[in-house]
């Protein structure tokens, strides 16, 4: 159980050790490889999201008009993220859980219900940014206070990478195309809509 793990290892729940471990593991500075992958596949994805048609594709456009502050650069980032789930036919409602408000026992239920996924609070709907973001596993917070979403996916991954968790089903093909397409861990082998997506952005 994680909440054995993090009372046994406190330590890997705090950003610099997590980051350590993972470095230590795969030789791999992972914040800076992920953004700086995200970026350079940003483009090209967005291209494919403009594509793609039918049901997806209104999600993907909806998505894609909250980037209208080209300025906000982790804007941008989240909302390629929440893309790519929609892309691979997942509900990025899965990964991150967005909660308004000041309801402490809705906010509670959502924790709880929750096995693997990024959390941000926000007082008021209209705010530009959140108040808080999270890592949640296994219905426990585990790392709070984090500046945005996806410096919160590249640590929900290394955690997950790190204490060899399996990916959440509902996700597993967001998670695969993370580790194997845009990190190249691991990549020899991949699910076949992993690999039509490869085989597109190599384009």
């Amino acid at each position: 159980m994680v909440q054995d793990v993090q009372e046994r290892w406190p330590a890997l729940f705090n950003v610099l050790e997590i980051n350590a471990e993972f470095k230590r593991i795969t030789t791999l500075p992972l914040q800076s490889r992920f953004l700086s992958q995200l970026d350079i596949l940003s483009p090209k994805l967005l291209a494919l999201y403009k594509k793609r048609g039918g049901q997806i594709g209104k999600q993907l456009q909806s998505i894609m008009d909250h980037m209208t502050d080209e300025d906000d650069v982790d804007l941008g980032r989240e909302s390629i993220l929440k893309g790519l789930c929609v892309y691979l036919s997942e509900d990025h409602e899965n990964l991150i859980r967005e909660c308004v408000g000041d309801d402490e026992a809705a906010f509670g239920d959502s924790v709880e219900g929750t096995t693997v996924g990024i959390f941000t609070i926000k007082r008021h709907e209209a705010q530009p940014g959140p108040d808080d973001v999270g890592i949640v596993l296994e219905g426990h917070i585990v790392i709070q206070e984090l500046d945005n979403v996806p410096l919160a996916f590249a640590l929900l991954f290394e955690l997950l990478y790190c204490l060899n968790t399996d990916y959440p089903h509902q996700l597993r093909y967001t998670f695969e195309v993370f580790q194997k397409v845009l990190m190249e861990l691991d990549g020899a082998s991949l699910s076949k809509k992993a690999q039509v997506l490869k085989n597109r952005l190599c384009k």
